[in-house]
């Protein structure tokens, strides 16, 4: 089994989101537990932008402004001038990591009457617009998350899919119609057809399960093939599935919890993937010190599919306050 290096050094409690962005030329990634977001640019400082909550998704927009998946609310950020993804030379010199407070516009509340839930994985689908799950943070993990999708045109749409106890693995097929995702403590990868602009889901149905069951699915991204690769947590490896949903290959992560893959480079042909320290005993946090870090390789050719930026067109309109559910088909 072939194994990623570590790339960037960070003690993230909970590193997750990562992603490569194409207009500043560097990795971004959300460390939720600290209600922060990162970013990195290749042979400069880790850049720490302050948040008033905790993280669990973003994107980047249109207008160069960054839509934030706060713990319950969705928000707007315009980062600082001469620190979009990297630090200035000012800060190079006094310190290895550049901190930011940013500022942010709220949107709208996200599942406010359950004080049980917050934002956790998402990414824009094809179309640009933001697609997100919740996660239940009590210890009965009862499954209560849900699925939404956000655009300026229709606002805060819930999805019509099963509930979950901890959505992740959001990702889509690469002409837009498949939603990949999971509930993680179900260990199984779905699939479904899907419309963004309808914001309907239909033929739910079962993509693949993770060889060992140590593993449980994580982040997922989609390749330029069209194959998806998912951190798998709890078993130190990504896996790689063809479209079929066959498993290809399974690459070791120098840390027992990946939580998200991502391609990206200037070529587009690294994989990175971030990691946790969360739910580690002392003795595997001795064994694999540099979890919480970024660790990557180099692929034999470019795979990275850049992410739509979320369409944040006519952002001035008011947006509905109340989630919409749309019916499954």
């Amino acid at each position: 089994m072939s194994s990623l290096q570590q790339a960037v050094a960070h003690s993230a409690t909970l590193g997750e989101g990562l992603s490569w962005h194409g207009s500043s030329e560097s990795w971004w990634w959300t460390d939720i537990e600290a209600a922060s977001l990162q970013s990195w640019k290749p042979d400069q400082a880790v850049v720490t932008y302050r948040l008033p909550d905790r993280l669990g998704s973003f994107a980047h927009c249109r207008s160069g402004r960054i839509l934030l998946g706060l713990a319950k609310r969705l928000c707007f950020a315009s980062l600082p001038k001469n620190t979009s993804g990297s630090a200035s030379s000012a800060q190079l010199t006094t310190s290895a990591t550049a901190a930011v407070q940013l500022a942010v516009q709220s949107l709208v509340a996200v599942d406010p009457a359950e004080a049980r839930t917050r934002v956790n994985d998402g990414r824009t689908d094809r179309r640009g617009y933001f697609v997100f799950g919740t996660m239940n943070e009590a210890p009965e993990k009862r499954p209560i998350a849900s699925f939404y999708q956000f655009s300026i045109p229709y606002g805060l749409r819930r999805l019509a899919l099963p509930a979950v106890a901890i959505a992740n693995s959001i990702c889509f097929s690469l002409d837009g119609k498949t939603m990949y995702f999971t509930d993680t403590l179900t260990r199984r990868i779905q699939q479904c057809d899907y419309d963004a602009e309808t914001a309907t889901v239909r033929n739910v149905r079962l993509f693949a399960i993770p060889e060992s069951d140590k593993a449980y699915p994580d982040g997922s991204v989609i390749d330029r093939n069209g194959c998806l690769w998912n951190a798998e947590w709890g078993a130190g490896s990504v896996a790689q599935y063809a479209p079929d949903g066959r498993c290809l290959q399974r690459i070791s992560v120098p840390a027992k919890n990946p939580t998200c893959p991502a391609f990206g480079g200037v070529n587009g042909d690294y994989l990175m993937v971030s990691s946790a320290r969360q739910e580690m005993s002392t003795e595997e946090l001795s064994r694999m010190p540099a979890a919480g870090s970024l660790f990557a390789m180099q692929m034999d050719a470019p795979l990275a599919v850049a992410d739509a930026l979320f369409d944040d067109s006519d952002a001035g309109s008011v947006l509905p306050l109340v989630p919409k559910t749309i019916k499954r088909q």
